[in-house]
């Protein structure tokens, strides 16, 4: 008997979560900019509100656009749920707080973007949750890292700005062998180019406003559970394995035993910290989607052409980018990413923290701001932006210097793109 044949991304990168609207025919998913539901009858609200029957109540906790993007991200990730939030902060934030809290511990990458990082370094310890930041490439320091009250193993699947390459399969069966998930942000790599879940991670979520969405005109999150992770067999989440007083005494793994953990982060999370998608946010979200298997190829064939001219180029003293060999993770990129590592990357200019921005501001067609996945090619000295807040030890282990530059690579034309950077790198060379 044949094995069956499922869809292909990019089939369900246009089709799943959604049929033609019912009611009208409407093809393109309907945009539900209402902030409730009306009810038939008490007993109709009355079962809802007790989640006897499937339905919404409030966009605070769903929505049938939302639902669309839930469905689909979790299809194209080949997890179990998704919920729509309102950033990729939100998203981190949502997933961490539903199983972790005052007391806990947590073991993180420490090449994280500056938001994740001042997250979980700063803010999450006022609340009593600690966490202890080790080398991504040291297996030892993710296991000697580990607590008996550690709740999660957290990295990105690329770091940034540096792309480490996340090695999911051995820091997953780290995070296994202590009974804890392994959480990580696939934001840069998306699922067309890595599908965490098969290689061993429990929960994701990206930054939708980067290359999901992929046109920089809209903020939004999206937490995914894989579905595989055991919390009963754990013993370490009782948030999810006992009943909590907060939603009827719900046994959320006796409820649902294959999306508790998602299912508290819906009636829980969303309900109190109210971190939502705006229903217009989820469709915009959505048209991006349609088209990200096209964008990625074009993403990754300009970033190879790029970075082959950085190279080359004589004032430029280094590149980051994990297809090249000199990348301390190139053999592990080409097992766990053969189809190329992304559209963001960094390099170091030669000279002073000057000349970095003579480069920048001599720039014309890479716009200098704080974002990355755009279809536009985008520019940002990260030492001086998106990781001000850490210090010079914590720099340093992001693996950023004074003259770091972070490229997100755009769909323009390559050689438009090469000879603006080169417009650039001249100017950067003047004394």
């Amino acid at each position: 008997m044949a094995a069956p044949r499922y869809l292909a991304f990019e089939t369900l990168s246009l089709h799943a979560g959604q049929q033609p609207d019912p009611t009208t025919g409407a093809r393109a998913t309907p945009i539900y900019q209402t902030t409730s539901f009306v009810f038939r009858d008490a007993d109709h609200a009355a079962a809802l509100f007790n989640m006897e029957r499937a339905g919404h109540v409030y966009s605070r906790i769903s929505n049938p656009t939302n639902a669309v993007l839930e469905e689909r991200i979790a299809a194209l990730e080949g997890g179990v749920a998704g919920l729509a939030v309102a950033s990729g902060q939100a998203a981190l934030h949502l997933g961490l707080a539903t199983i972790a809290g005052a007391g806990s511990h947590v073991v993180a990458s420490r090449a994280l973007y500056g938001g994740s990082h001042n997250l979980l370094h700063y803010t999450l310890p006022r609340f009593g949750i600690e966490t202890t930041f080790v080398n991504p490439r040291d297996p030892d320091a993710w296991r000697a890292a580990i607590r008996p009250n550690t709740k999660a193993l957290f990295s990105e699947t690329l770091g940034n700005p540096g792309l480490d390459v996340l090695d999911i399969p051995t820091v997953a069966e780290i995070a296994h062998a202590a009974k804890v998930p392994l959480f990580v942000d696939s934001t840069f790599t998306t699922p067309y180019l890595m599908k965490p879940f098969e290689l061993g991670a429990d929960l994701l979520y990206h930054s939708a406003t980067k290359f999901l969405g992929g046109h920089g005109i809209a903020i939004g999150g999206l937490l995914v559970d894989g579905g595989r992770f055991d919390w009963e067999a754990s013993g370490k989440f009782p948030e999810l394995t006992e009943p909590y007083e907060g939603f009827h005494g719900m046994d959320f793994q006796e409820e649902s035993t294959v999306a508790a953990f998602s299912l508290r982060a819906r009636r829980e999370g969303l309900r109190d910290f109210g971190a939502c998608m705006a229903p217009m946010t989820a469709f915009q979200i959505l048209q991006g989607i349609e088209t990200l298997p096209l964008r990625m190829e074009r993403h990754v064939s300009n970033t190879r052409k790029v970075v082959e001219f950085l190279v080359k180029h004589p004032a430029v003293e280094s590149v980051s980018f994990p297809e090249l060999e000199t990348h301390p993770d190139y053999a592990l990129a080409k097992r766990l990413l053969p189809r190329g590592c992304g559209a963001v990357f960094s390099f170091n200019l030669r000279g002073d923290r000057a000349a970095g921005r003579r480069f920048i501001e001599s720039l014309g067609i890479f716009s200098h701001l704080a974002n990355v996945g755009d279809a536009k090619s985008l520019v940002i000295h990260p030492a001086s932006t998106t990781h001000f807040r850490m210090d010079e030890a914590a720099l340093r282990g992001a693996g950023i210097a004074e003259g770091t530059v972070r490229l997100s690579v755009g769909l323009e034309d390559a050689q438009d793109l090469i000879d603006d950077l080169a417009r650039g790198l001249r100017a950067a060379q003047k004394a």
